[in-house]
């Protein structure tokens, strides 16, 4: 019951997720007006909202004006149960759970925003940024080390600063990213976050230059490399972590 209510949660999560990578860009309010296709302007009914299902049951298309429906809905809805699915695996119903699943949506949502526009909207961070102080805040209550997601912080947002203020070879978005990621994962895993995320963003560089889809003078959005490592990082950190360090 527990699974099943897990994936019923991180697809609608990844609906109303798919709400934010729209309308955030927009300046467009992300409660009001109502789901309604971006082509007729039509409300979307209730029954034609269920994610996934709907978009299969419409064959990917509009019930009123017949408008093709973007494939990337469906694929959030759906990477957004898995990923919460495979974090519920790792940490169970818990403190933990609760606090990457909220972490990846974070990240998906500003990934793709960033994947799409090359900005990171301050509103957003500044949002996950209060989240992520508040969740310090309870973890203390439960245990945790305060000092370990402050540290976090700095080390996340305050590596991507000092690259930016050498090279100029990155945005603040990116700073303020990371500065997320730290207060939500502690120093340990905010070091391999890191790691991850330079390894990743410079493999997907060579890639789009070999396929000629970059110039090495074109802009490439850092923000999604963040997201993904951040990803990495909540489900198989520590796993990583510990084999690293059986190696010495």
């Amino acid at each position: 019951m527990i699974l099943g209510f897990v994936i019923l949660f991180s697809l609608l999560i990844g609906s109303f997720l798919n709400v934010c990578i729209y309308r955030i860009p927009r300046e467009e309010s992300i409660s009001y007006p109502p789901s309604h296709c971006v082509n007729c302007g039509s409300r979307i009914k209730l029954y034609d909202l269920i994610p996934i299902i709907s978009y299969l049951f419409l064959g990917g298309r509009c019930r009123n004006c017949k408008s093709r429906i973007s494939i990337e809905y469906p694929v959030i809805e759906f990477i957004t149960a898995v990923i919460f699915l495979m974090i519920y695996i790792n940490y169970g119903l818990s403190f933990e759970f609760i606090k990457y699943s909220i972490l990846t949506a974070f990240m998906i949502v500003i990934g793709m925003i960033d994947y799409k526009t090359t900005d990171v909207y301050f509103k957003i961070s500044i949002s996950a940024i209060i989240t992520g102080i508040i969740f310090t805040v309870i973890g203390k209550y439960l245990g945790s080390g305060i000092l370990e997601y402050i540290y976090g912080a700095a080390l996340g947002g305050g590596i991507i600063t000092l690259i930016i203020l050498i090279t100029k070879g990155m945005g603040w978005g990116d700073a303020e990213i990371c500065t997320i990621c730290g207060l939500f994962l502690g120093f340990r895993l905010t070091m391999l976050l890191l790691f991850l995320s330079f390894i990743i963003g410079g493999a997907t560089g060579v890639i789009l230059i070999l396929l000629k889809k970059k110039s090495p003078r074109d802009y490439i959005p850092f923000g999604p490399s963040i997201a993904l490592a951040s990803v990495i990082t909540v489900i198989f950190g520590e796993r990583i972590l510990s084999w690293y360090f059986s190696l010495f």
